[in-house]
């Protein structure tokens, strides 16, 4: 089942925040997400809020774009009463569970909806998620026009038996027929990956990535595959069924994937993202990790507006209960601290390739730097100019680089 939400304080019935997320708001970017909890299988490995049809107790799928809708329109209220400044989406980003086993229809009234209640502006990238069995050319077309710009497929290998391991049911053979519907309809394109699936090789690996590359899509994402507890791949492996990830293993697929993407003209730009150009990252995600400000829509879905963080009720039918009575559906928040803020913000900004600027890090930070150096974990060059930024072991030791730079080893 999908993991349990955090702990932190009740959210509020009226959802409004407190006098400090209007601080810099003006200086921050917003962005939408839209959480559609919605998936025709479960995956094994999935530990995300997602609800297949037997699942799914006192609510519609075909209710839940109205639903929605009703949040986006409360959201707004809650912003300009609690004293945000209207500020339209920059991004809009539709995540699951599988939001194209939605109609098209039911993409686009959201879409909408968010226009309406926030704004969006005249350049704004707006993304979805999709399954490669769930979209033809007509149904992308019918988001293009609608104004989605981007469109990311979750291909993960293209291996039959590793995708039978991750429980993904498309075909490989799919991932180029979808890719060119969805150049035709003139939408950008990223392929989502996940490398260290138990009993892929390093050769399964490489076809994975030559098979991706060979679409020439505009941006990658490559994921080490992590085992979460309460998941069935977990108990497969608690079972014997299946070996535990090898995380050697995963290091040289790591290295394998910067270097064949590299050779194909890919730049990376986050630990697991890449792209042909900067004009090809993936602005809302760059948001997260930047620290702007998000609303997000939908069951279990986490929003944060000026160090406020807050998240949704988890089960659709919940959720729907609250929008439907006017009542906020957040089940919780917390407002972070100092201190808070700025662990999250090494932590974030340390895994971007441009890093973070070494005079913003605190004395025991700055002084960690040439140790880092020397320990061949940021670019030497790079902070002479005044940036930390990783090297490719770096990146594999992104964990133990950011405890450096706080002080915390």
């Amino acid at each position: 089942m999908p993991s349990a939400l955090p702990l932190g304080d009740p959210a509020p019935a009226d959802g409004l925040l407190p006098a400090s997320a209007v601080i810099g708001a003006d200086e921050r970017t917003f962005g939408v997400y839209l959480h559609v909890p919605f998936c025709r299988v479960r995956c094994g490995y999935c530990d995300f809020n997602t609800y297949t049809s037997e699942e799914i107790r006192g609510v519609k799928q075909s209710d839940y774009a109205s639903q929605a809708s009703l949040e986006a329109a409360a959201g707004a209220g809650i912003l300009a009463q609690s004293g945000l400044p209207r500020r339209p989406a920059s991004t809009v980003f539709f995540g699951g569970g599988t939001p194209t086993l939605l109609p098209s229809g039911d993409l686009v009234r959201m879409l909408d909806a968010v226009r309406a209640s926030f704004g969006i502006e005249a350049d704004a990238e707006v993304t979805t998620e999709a399954n490669p069995d769930s979209v033809d050319a007509e149904y992308l077309a019918a988001l293009a026009a609608a104004g989605f710009t981007r469109v990311s497929f979750g291909m993960q290998s293209a291996v039959p038996h590793v995708l039978a391991t991750l429980e993904r049911t498309h075909d490989p053979a799919r991932i180029p027929l979808v890719v060119a519907w969805a150049r035709d309809a003139g939408l950008d394109v990223s392929l989502d990956l996940i490398y260290g699936t138990p009993g892929e090789s390093l050769d399964d690996w490489r076809a994975s990535l030559e098979h991706a590359i060979a679409q020439r899509p505009d941006h990658l994402s490559a994921y080490s595959l992590i085992v979460e507890d309460g998941t069935k791949i977990a108990r497969q492996i608690k079972r014997g069924e299946v070996a535990q990830p090898d995380e050697d293993l995963q290091a040289d697929m790591y290295e394998l994937a910067d270097r064949m993407l590299a050779e194909a003209g890919y730049d990376w730009y986050e630990v697991s993202n890449w792209s042909r150009g900067a004009e090809h990252r993936s602005r809302h995600n760059l948001a997260y990790w930047r620290g702007g400000d998000w609303w997000g829509v939908g069951p279990g879905a986490h929003s944060h507006v000026g160090g406020v963080r807050w998240w949704n009720v988890k089960h659709p039918a919940a959720y729907a209960d609250r929008v439907l009575s006017g009542i906020s559906p957040g089940a919780g928040r917390e407002t972070l601290d100092a201190e808070t803020r700025e662990v999250e913000r090494v932590l974030l900004l340390a895994r971007i390739r441009e890093g973070i600027p070494v005079s913003s890090l605190h004395a025991p930070g700055r002084h960690a730097v040439a140790g880092l150096i020397a320990d061949g974990l940021i670019n030497a060059k790079a902070a002479l100019s005044g940036s930390v930024e990783l090297t490719l072991t770096g990146r594999l030791l992104a964990d133990g680089v950011v405890r450096r730079l706080l002080a915390d080893d």
